[in-house]
């Protein structure tokens, strides 16, 4: 076999991989709203500690495959890059967290899944990046899915034009965190840019909490589970496969295939919380599937 024959193998190999990754880590991040409805803590603390309980394992993981880690960052200017991604997850955390609070879920799920948008528009203005007909065609597929699995127009309506607003800078901000991770999967290694990113949302988040939240530690043993299970499964695990996906897959279909997110919500609404699902939202779901099949076949 000649070395370009094993080069694309090893390249379709590493797409594979990244694939799973990727469908992985939106099923795990698909339930972070479960995990922030249990918590008996509030919204801003509870952002805190999916980060901050996050890093013991993410350090622990690094530390253990040192040896096998590119170079490290090199001055200032590569460790403001690390960080960065870090402040937009803060960010996007914030806003969604609020937004829940004045607008309907239904919206604040749907306008934070906007994300998707931001990234091909991002992609395709400034970054160079070329969008085929065939992938706008799958991401309209799967938006319209979207807003079938929560309700239809008229379910829209009855949000907050403030929280709604909120949901919106949400997405922008974490689409901000996906362009600013794929840029840096280029140079560094998925656990170091875990790492960084993770440390730089924690600090951002620290003073939030503290100033907006009147309860900071959880108080029984199930707080603290779902606290766990929101940083190690929705964080450390779901986040860390999505970083591995970035090297290997272009960004605005990796945002596209997140859109799985709201459909695994629902899905664990019904197992965890006993919610009942309609057949509008099961045809919502399968809408959100074609979309997300149609663009990567084509």
């Amino acid at each position: 076999m000649s070395q370009t024959q094993l080069a694309a193998t090893a390249s379709a190999t590493h797409n594979r991989l990244a694939l799973i990754a990727l469908l992985a880590g939106g099923i795990a991040i698909g339930g972070s709203p479960i995990f922030v409805r249990l918590s008996e803590i509030g919204p801003m603390a509870t952002a805190f500690w999916r980060v901050a309980l996050a890093l013991v394992p993410l350090f622990v993981f690094f530390r253990a495959t040192e040896r096998r880690h590119v170079p490290g960052p090199e001055g200032v200017g590569d460790m403001m890059a690390l960080s960065l991604p870090g402040v937009f997850l803060a960010g996007d955390l914030i806003a969604w967290h609020v937004s829940i609070h004045m607008t309907t879920v239904a919206n604040a799920t749907l306008l934070t899944n906007l994300a998707p948008v931001f990234v091909t528009v991002v992609g395709w203005l400034f970054l160079g990046a070329s969008i085929s007909r065939a992938f706008l065609i799958g991401l309209l597929i799967a938006i319209m899915g979207i807003v079938v699995l929560k309700g239809g127009l008229s379910g829209l309506s009855a949000g907050n034009p403030a929280g709604d607003g909120l949901a919106i800078v949400a997405a922008l901000f974490y689409a901000g965190y996906m362009l600013a991770i794929a840029r840096l999967r280029g140079r560094f290694d998925t656990v170091r840019v875990m790492l960084w990113s993770t440390l730089s949302a924690a600090v951002c988040l620290l003073p939030v909490a503290l100033l907006t939240e009147s309860q900071f530690f959880p108080l029984t043993t199930f707080g603290w589970a779902m606290l766990l299970g929101l940083a190690l499964i929705t964080h450390a695990g779901g986040q860390l496969a999505i970083t591995y996906a970035l090297a290997y897959l272009p960004t605005a279909f990796s945002s596209l295939t997140l859109l799985l997110q709201p459909v695994v919500a629902a899905l664990l609404g019904v197992a965890v919380l006993g919610e009942a699902v309609t057949g509008t939202q099961a045809i919502g779901g399968m809408i959100v599937l074609c979309g997300i099949l149609y663009a990567r076949r084509q």
